[in-house]
């Protein structure tokens, strides 16, 4: 045998050897040598993501039913986080601007910074006007079905500098995406921006543009869009900015014009969201939507609201999952959700908190992948609003003082996004007790970040459970925790 033929074969022996080796196998997650990082926001006490302590485990291989438990199991997996972040509109940076120097980068590092403030990762803008504006405005001029006029000068004195401030203080990035409360007047059967009406079908193509040109002027001043929604509240006659399609006209919608537009435009990676209103008809109008192929291939996911509640109901997560699990292939995101009726006795209340704290925790076990609160920043007044529709923010701005008022819902919401990482996977967790609720994700970094939250008045004793593995702790009335495993 020649010698070249004798050292190609032994080649092609060792490969064959090689490529037959077993992969490593990966060990099964064990708490055994973890430590437990504790942090609290607790009622009647100045904690507020208060470090409390650190947890060690022990073994507990059964334990009994007389024990509270919250169980934790990384080996399962399920929905990746996107993010965690509120909505930048006019409002917000206008009262921005209104702060001291010293006030607004206060306001960017609490909600910005990683390490010191509670780490925000994603933002919801507006297109054109809203409801959280100080006027109605149009990028257009009256009659333009060219968009020859468009321009967004108005965004460029408060929202886009602000905007570029909060990406900054982010670290540079932030994953942003943009909704329409109304197309200009013109487009609408209704002539007016406000109180409802419908696109008018001669002007579908125009609008689409519209969307694509929007992005592209955002983009060239700096500003990178993941993605938009459709239509914010596209079932609902407001008396401010406001647009109404059914699931029918949604879909056609989409499917004739926004998606092939966005496509042909070279925005195909654009994350396109249906829906953006709240969960109680989130499941019709998904299956609408979804189950034409047509309209489904444009789609990304399906954004919701909170609101719900306006009917005197709860919040309804039970539509949120079933619409995951009918749909397991689109994603849900949360887009909207702030306390309405602004009072400003009521900054200190604790439910604002806890009605965060709820959503949030069911949401995420739904498969909801993001959540955005709504305006990061309001003035003393719930606004500025033109129509009078004024809400709670997570932190105020007194501008007569000069002042920032943190509520706690700010806090409630830093204890997801401050110890929850994008690329984070949700991972089993249930408490033995419905007087607990939790939920929890391991990070791209293998650590585990574990919520748990206290409704009730009782003080509650529960053992944190990994894999027969407890660490003993308490959680006290009216708080929230988060517990760090690494």
């Amino acid at each position: 045998m020649k010698k070249g033929f004798l050292l190609a074969g032994l080649v092609c022996f060792s490969a064959s050897v090689f490529s037959q080796a077993p992969a490593a196998k990966k060990l099964p997650y064990s708490a055994a040598n973890k430590t437990v990082k504790m942090y609290v926001t607790e009622k009647g006490s100045n904690k507020r993501l208060a470090p409390a302590g650190e947890l060690k485990f022990s073994s507990n291989p059964q334990p009994p039913e007389t024990e509270t438990l919250v169980f934790v199991d990384p080996e399962k997996k399920f929905q990746t986080m996107l993010g965690i972040g509120g909505a930048l509109t006019d409002a917000v940076a206008e009262t921005f601007y209104k702060l001291p120097k010293d006030k607004q980068s206060e306001l960017l590092e609490a909600y910005y910074n990683k390490t010191t403030g509670i780490g925000f990762t994603l933002a919801r803008t507006n297109i054109q006007s809203c409801d959280f504006s100080s006027g109605s405005y149009s990028y257009v001029s009256k009659s333009d079905k060219a968009l020859s006029t468009f321009d967004i000068s108005h965004d460029k004195k408060y929202r886009i500098p602000f905007i570029k401030a909060a990406t900054a203080a982010a670290g540079g990035k932030l994953t942003m995406y943009v909704s329409p409360w109304s197309p200009p007047a013109f487009m609408k059967d209704n002539n007016d921006v406000l109180h409802g009406g419908k696109l008018k079908p001669e002007f579908a193509q125009s609008w689409a543009n519209f969307y694509v040109k929007f992005i592209k002027a955002y983009e060239a001043q700096g500003i990178p869009i993941w993605g938009l929604s459709v239509q914010n509240e596209p079932m609902a006659t407001q008396t401010w900015e406001s647009c109404k399609y059914t699931a029918e006209e949604e879909r056609d919608f989409v499917k004739n014009y926004l998606g092939p537009t966005l496509w042909k435009q070279g925005m195909k990676a654009k994350k396109l969201i249906v829906w953006d209103h709240n969960r109680d008809l989130l499941y019709q109008r998904a299956s609408t939507i979804l189950e034409d192929p047509a309209a489904a291939k444009y789609v990304w996911g399906i954004g919701f609201h909170w609101y719900e509640t306006w009917t005197g109901a709860g919040q309804n997560f039970e539509n949120t999952r079933l619409t995951h699990a009918a749909f397991p292939d689109k994603n849900l995101i949360f887009t909207e959700g702030c306390v309405e009726k602004f009072d400003f006795t009521r900054l200190d209340d604790w439910n604002l908190g806890e009605r965060y704290g709820l959503s949030m925790i069911n949401d995420f076990n739904a498969g909801t992948v993001g959540w955005t609160d709504w305006n990061i920043l309001l003035d003393e007044k719930g606004g500025p609003n033109h129509v009078g529709n004024f809400c709670f923010a997570p932190v105020h701005a007194d501008t007569r003082s000069g002042q920032l008022l943190y509520t706690n819902s700010y806090y409630y919401i830093g204890h997801f996004s401050k110890y929850i990482q994008p690329g984070a996977k949700r991972i089993a967790a249930a408490a033995s007790r419905d007087k607990l609720l939790t939920t929890a994700y391991q990070n791209p970094n293998g650590s585990i970040a574990v919520v748990v939250m206290n409704r009730t008045d009782e003080k509650i004793e529960y053992s944190l459970w990994i894999k027969g593995k407890a660490a003993k702790t308490v959680s006290e009335p009216h708080s929230i925790a988060t517990l760090v495993v690494q």
